[in-house]
């Protein structure tokens, strides 16, 4: 039995240890990694033979974190852990962008791994960690394997310096205006996820070149523990390799088909061509080798037709310096779009560049409809929520829809971090919660784009006060020997058969939004500097044609989204505007139809899709909260008849008392002699007191309305709208 073994490497401000031999010992690798009091165990496990029929290379992915791990019990029902969260399956998607394509071609085998959160310290996220001691679990293991690769977080602490940090705390990370998740090889960035506050494209470079170098030192960490705990031969498995003469024929056979069909614009008269080309080319092959056909070789000849049509596409983009029917390098497809296509939602638009077409809807609400979302910090509040769709039907297909897929949450999450940063952030003077939803209705090539554009433009439509437009361009890059083509608003075919496919979302100022997924190595910093102001260029066409539909937001939020107005009572007040039971505040919205919502320091925001409602509210609200003035003049109501005066309630929940003295500039014998409960009477705040009794005088109340001083609009009744001075007030003069 091996004795545990562990390396330690500094990495930001702290020590990353990795550890293996102690837990998981019959997983093929297994490696507990630990980062401040953040701790993560993960596994790698591959199935030792092959499936039948299996043509693809099957990689599991699980991240999970356990709650337990920041001292909390889930709050759900079954009082454990469910389904994954968002966070989980953007975490796993991390984890399976950097690793697959780090397994050679023609493995197989099904493969799994699975990270799991032990400990949390509230201050190192564990997701790095997680990315990192995946590479390391494979990279002990027999499985095969090109790692080892390292997790970086790298962020940008913005003003002085604008220093760059490996790891930032979640206290550093809340003063960053850069963050980026990437995974990086000894040769090459591996995978790229983040954004920041509309950062210029040399800034982002910077980062990430930051990023591979924090990265080496943790890969060494790596190599010196599979070293100390012996390392292990990779596992033999069959490598494809073509069979020359069907190859020679096929290809034959096929080419001139190939070379038409990829001159055709339109993806579905395209797919049709090569199809046929394919199969007419098996049935002559066939015929060809008459008895010697066999199922392999038909399988074979239909594997090497995928694999010219990938040669053939990768020499035309390189060598013949064309695109699929014939497009430029930079060239971005026509791009058209709509606004207030939805004639009832808050805000809507239309968005279609090529052959992918995104509709957008927004939607705003209250504070009511926040999202609540449990995790290892706590219970949180998100106030801004895209939730991106990507139907069957939009590409052509017959498929169950069984809920959100992981590839849908990813692109929602990532047309989300690019318009966050451009919504407003005072909660004051935009108190809304923001809902947007991206249902793809065609797709060829980046539909996630799509989405960044139609929500940017639904956003306008709205009326949401957004401080600049944001769009968002797919890129690709393909490397054949020294020849490198950096292509601008990529197909579905090129994202599949490049070595480089990357989003970037931003202003006409910086980025907002990156994701990257690079395959091969040699993609320098000149490299990535040239597809970065290209990408640039493409987006700053993107966002011209964009502003021939909309060019800024409406001045005024959609006629049918809700209208929220916020006011601040003091806090000792909100249990006034509540009640007993919630009573007082639920009386409010029956009878005006707003929603309203107190937050613990007297924030109240009141919301209803009339006007009329919330003023209702409002007036009802600052009756229930207001407190007397003195020297004011209200129009009151007779409560309590006592022998030394009578109590009058000025606004709901308010009293002040008129002592006899006080009833009339005449002598009073007896209180009823004047007033009688239920009354309405004018009365003057003559004083407050420390313990907020209340001093009320009739006489002077009187004596001013009698001498013409009091003017209609200075007297407040107990509901809070101005008295009649013609009403009880002249009834209350007629009798003085």
């Amino acid at each position: 039995m091996q004795t545990p073994k562990q390396v330690s490497v500094r990495v930001g401000n702290r020590d990353l240890i990795l550890e293996t031999g102690r837990m998981a010992k019959q997983a093929d690798g297994a490696v507990y990694v630990r980062y401040g009091d953040t701790t993560v165990l993960v596994t790698a496990v591959s199935a030792h033979e092959k499936k039948e029929g299996i043509d693809f290379f099957p990689l599991t992915v699980d991240y999970q974190e356990k709650l337990f791990a920041a001292g909390r019990i889930p709050g759900s029902y079954f009082k454990r852990e469910g389904r994954a969260t968002e966070r989980e399956t953007l975490t796993c998607r991390v984890i399976d962008r950097s690793h697959r394509p780090l397994f050679p071609e023609g493995y197989g085998n099904e493969t799994q791994i699975i990270a799991s959160v032990y400990s949390y310290d509230q201050e190192n996220e564990p997701d790095v960690l997680a990315l990192t001691a995946a590479s390391a679990a494979l990279t002990l293991s027999d499985i095969p394997f090109a790692g080892p690769i390292a997790g970086i977080r790298v962020g940008r602490r913005a003003g002085a310096g604008n220093e760059f940090i490996a790891n930032p705390t979640t206290a550093e990370r809340a003063e960053c205006d850069l963050e980026v998740v990437m995974a990086a090889s000894r040769d090459a960035i591996v995978m790229v996820e983040g954004g920041g506050k509309e950062i210029p494209e040399d800034v982002m470079v910077a980062a990430l070149l930051f990023g591979k170098k924090a990265a080496l030192p943790v890969i060494e960490a790596q190599e010196q523990l599979r070293k100390a705990y012996g390392e292990k031969p990779k596992r033999k498995f069959q490598t494809i390799e073509a069979d020359e003469a069907v190859l020679a024929r096929i290809k034959a056979l096929t080419w001139d088909g190939i070379k038409a069909g990829y001159a055709i614009a339109d993806k579905l008269e395209r797919y049709s061509m090569l199809s046929k080309v394919k199969k007419e080319g098996i049935e002559k092959l066939k015929l060809e080798l008459g008895t010697g056909w066999t199922a392999t070789i038909e399988k074979e000849a239909k594997r090497l037709y995928e694999e010219l049509k990938y040669q053939y596409m990768r020499g035309m983009i390189t060598t013949d310096k064309k695109r699929i029917a014939g497009r430029k390098h930079d060239e971005v497809r026509s791009i058209t779009s709509e606004v207030g296509v939805l004639p009832r939602v808050h805000g809507s638009a239309l968005f279609t560049r090529g052959e992918t077409q995104a509709l957008v809807a927004v939607t705003l609400g209250t504070t009511e409809d926040e999202q609540r979302i449990e995790s290892l910090t706590g219970m949180n509040y998100r106030k801004f929520m895209l939730h991106y769709n990507f139907p069957p039907f939009s590409v052509g297909e017959v498929k169950p829809m069984r809920g959100a897929s992981r590839r849908e949450i990813g692109h929602g999450a990532l047309a989300e971090r690019a318009l966050r940063g451009v919504l407003p952030q005072d909660a004051e003077k935009f108190p809304y919660t923001v809902r947007i939803v991206s249902d793809i209705l065609e797709s060829n090539g980046s539909s996630s784009m799509a989405s960044v554009c139609g929500g940017c433009l639904a956003l306008m439509d709205a009326g949401v006060p957004i401080t600049a437009p944001v769009a968002g361009i797919a890129m690709g890059l393909v490397k054949e020997g020294n020849e490198i083509a950096i292509l601008s608003d990529i197909l579905g075919d090129e994202d599949h058969l490049g070595d480089m496919d990357f989003k970037v979302c931003g202003t006409a100022k910086g980025i907002t939004s990156i994701q990257m997924d690079i395959k091969i190595d040699g993609i320098d910093e000149s490299i990535l500097t040239r597809a970065l102001e290209q990408a640039r260029v493409g987006r700053l066409h993107i966002l011209g044609e964009m502003a021939k539909t909309l060019n800024a937001p409406r001045t005024d939020i959609n006629k049918f989204a809700p209208r929220i107005t916020t006011l601040k009572i003091s806090q000792a007040r909100i249990r006034d505007v509540i009640g007993p039971g919630g009573k007082v505040i639920k009386d409010i919205v029956a009878r005006t139809g707003a929603s309203i919502n107190i937050e613990d320091d007297g924030t109240v925001s009141i919301a209803s899709a009339s006007q009329e409602s919330v003023e209702a509210a409002i007036k009802m609200v600052k009756a229930l909260t207001q407190d007397a003035e003195i020297g004011k003049i209200y129009l009151g109501t007779v409560r309590k008849i006592a022998e030394f005066g009578a109590f009058v309630e000025i606004f709901p929940g308010t009293d002040g008392l008129i002592h006899i003295s006080e009833l009339s500039d005449k002598r009073v014998k007896a209180v009823t002699d004047v007033l009688h409960e239920g009354d309405e009477v004018l009365v003057k705040v003559l004083s407050v007191d420390r313990a907020g009794k209340i001093r009320l005088s009739r006489k002077d109340a009187l004596s001013a309305a009698a001498a013409g001083q009091v003017n209609e609009s200075e007297v407040k009744s107990g509901n809070g709208t101005a008295a009649k001075i013609e009403s009880a007030p002249a009834a209350e003069i007629a009798k003085a």
